[in-house]
């Protein structure tokens, strides 16, 4: 299958220009820890609860476990929040069109690089793929026609709005793509207000505090459930928990079709301007 838009490489300094408010500035502990390759790194609440961020796992190559998940990939791939790139990397190696998006400059510079040497795997021709720094809820590349779609590493919580994300990726995938979402191990349906910390102490934070949520696979299915989605598979491994939905088709009934996209709160509100349109050159 042909990819959702032509793939080419990206001037990550040309989309700084045009800046991303992000809890993920360019010189916050985030960037600092992709740029060393290490943690420690945490979501802290204002209760001072953390949630440990792991900035090794997400440095170094895809495990098995992610593999995994990338074996169920069809066509073309979405990579919201891909972070310094590691499912990006492992698609193109193995000769999928993928695109990795993300709201840190660290994150997509740390994708490129990663992309400018491809190993292809089993004697195929590496897929076209790149990065861009963009929030999932502005204009994207080839909406309506990718295949398939990743939410990892807890990217479900992406906006603290479950159902405003799970619209926007209904709106991003072709009728009957497949989303595929890493859920907590917990059974959790929360909405926070956090700040990225790099010491346990650390009282002031950095930036402002932004929404994020943590969902468990029943509150996931929950959520889903009426919005266009319908559950074809769930399962763990290596302590991860996921699940794998699949959009209606548009033509279905009305109420299969997800309600309009509610407001779009905080670091994940999409910027004003036009969006490029990238031409192959592969």
């Amino acid at each position: 299958m042909s990819a959702a838009y032509d793939i080419a490489p990206v001037d990550t300094a040309a989309h700084g220009a045009a800046g991303v408010s992000s809890p993920w500035a360019a010189d916050d502990p985030y960037s600092h820890a992709l740029r060393s390759g290490r943690g420690p790194l945490f979501l802290r609440r204002a209760d001072g609860w953390l949630l440990p961020l792991e900035v090794e796992r997400w440095c170094a190559e895809a495990d098995a476990v992610d593999l995994a998940v990338l074996g169920r990939c069809e066509g073309s791939v979405l990579d919201i929040g891909c972070g310094p790139g590691r499912l990006v990397s492992a698609l193109a190696e193995r000769g999928r069109d993928v695109l990795g998006i993300d709201v840190s400059e660290a994150a997509v510079a740390h994708t490129l690089r990663r992309l400018a040497h491809p190993v292809p795997r089993r004697n195929r021709k590496p897929g076209r793929a790149t990065a861009l720094l963009r929030s999932v809820f502005e204009s994207v590349p080839g909406e309506g026609r990718w295949d398939t779609a990743l939410l990892m590493d807890g990217n479900v919580g992406i906006g603290g709005d479950p159902h405003a994300l799970l619209d926007r990726l209904y709106e991003l995938l072709r009728p009957g793509g497949t989303l595929v979402v890493e859920t907590t191990p917990a059974d959790i349906d929360e909405r926070v207000s956090v700040q990225v910390v790099d010491l346990p102490g650390d009282q002031n934070g950095t930036g402002s505090p932004f929404p994020w949520a943590r969902l468990g696979t029943p509150a996931l299915l929950r959520h889903a459930r009426g919005r266009g989605w319908r559950a074809v598979d769930q399962w763990s491994s290596g302590g991860r928990c996921f699940v794998a939905l699949r959009s209606r088709s548009r033509t279905t009934s009305s109420s299969a079709e997800p309600p309009k996209r509610t407001a779009v709160i905080s670091s994940q509100r999409a910027r004003t301007g036009p969006v490029e349109s990238p031409v192959a050159n592969r």
